[in-house]
C-alpha cells in the first residue's frame, strides 16, 4: 500500500524529463512507460493502420528524446508528448494519401486493428460495427480526424485537445463539428440496422451517435517494432 511519503518521492513527468536532459539513462524510459498506452491509442485511431501507428509512435518518441532540452514547462509533459505524436501521425497520413491503396487493402488493415483476443471475444456484428466506423473515420481529412480522436475517442476536454494540437479551442470545436457532420450519414445505417446502442464508452465530449468506439491497444510491453506498437 502506497503512503503519502511514497507519492511525495515519486518524480513527476517534468522531473523525469529534467533528469533525462541531465544524463539519467533511465528517466526517459519511465516517461515512455507511463504514457505509451495512450500515445499508441491516439496513433492507432488516427492512422487506422497498426504498422503506420507503430512507426509514428517510434518517430514521436525519438523526436521527444532528442528535443527534451527544448521543453520549457509551458504545458504538461503528456500534452507535449501527445502533440509530437499527433504531428507524427498527421505527417504519415499526408504521405499515405499520395500512395492510397485499394479498398480491399484498406479493409484488411482495418481488420488488423482488432486484437486476436478481442476478435474472438466480440460478436461478429460488433466486429462489423468497429470496421464500418473505423472505415468512416478514415474518410475524414487528417485534421478533423485528429480532433475527433482526441475529443470523442480519447475523451480529452476541448481545451486540452487544443493544447495538444496547438490550435485555438474554437478550431477544435469546428473541426469536431465538421467531422461529426461528415461521419453522420456514413454511420446512420449502422444504428438503423441494430447498432442503435452506441458501443462507444467513456469520454466527456462525445456526440451521441457519431463517436467511434475505442480500439483495444496492445497488451505486451515490448518495443514499438514487433511489440504491438509499444515503445
Amino acid at each position: 500500500m502506497s503512503t503519502d511519503s511514497d507519492k511525495a518521492s515519486t518524480p513527476t513527468d517534468a522531473d523525469l524529463l529534467a533528469l533525462h536532459v541531465k544524463g539519467d539513462p533511465d528517466a526517459f524510459g519511465e516517461i515512455v512507460r507511463r504514457h505509451r498506452d495512450r500515445l499508441w491509442a491516439v496513433a492507432l485511431r488516427t492512422l487506422g493502420d497498426r504498422e503506420e501507428a507503430a512507426d509514428a509512435v517510434q518517430d514521436a518518441l525519438v523526436s521527444a528524446y532528442r528535443a527534451a532540452h527544448t521543453f520549457r514547462g509551458q504545458s504538461a509533459v503528456t500534452t507535449w508528448l501527445h502533440r509530437i505524436t499527433v504531428n507524427a501521425c498527421l505527417d504519415r497520413a499526408r504521405k499515405a494519401a499520395s500512395r492510397r491503396t485499394s479498398p480491399v487493402a484498406d479493409t484488411e488493415r482495418l481488420e488488423q486493428l482488432l486484437e486476436p483476443e478481442e476478435s474472438a471475444a466480440i460478436p461478429a456484428e460488433r466486429q462489423d460495427l468497429y470496421r464500418e466506423l473505423l472505415r468512416a473515420l478514415r474518410t475524414l481529412p487528417e485534421e478533423q480526424r485528429a480532433a475527433l480522436v482526441l475529443v470523442d475517442m480519447q475523451g480529452y476536454p476541448v481545451a486540452e485537445a487544443a493544447a495538444i494540437l496547438d490550435i485555438p479551442t474554437g478550431t477544435v470545436k469546428s473541426r469536431c463539428a465538421r467531422g461529426r457532420a461528415r461521419l453522420l450519414p456514413l454511420v446512420t445505417h449502422l444504428r438503423a440496422d441494430g447498432g442503435g446502442s452506441n458501443p462507444a464508452s467513456g469520454g466527456r465530449n462525445r456526440a451521441q451517435g457519431t463517436s467511434v468506439p475505442p480500439t483495444a491497444g496492445p497488451k505486451d510491453t515490448g518495443a514499438v517494432k514487433g511489440g504491438g506498437g509499444r515503445a
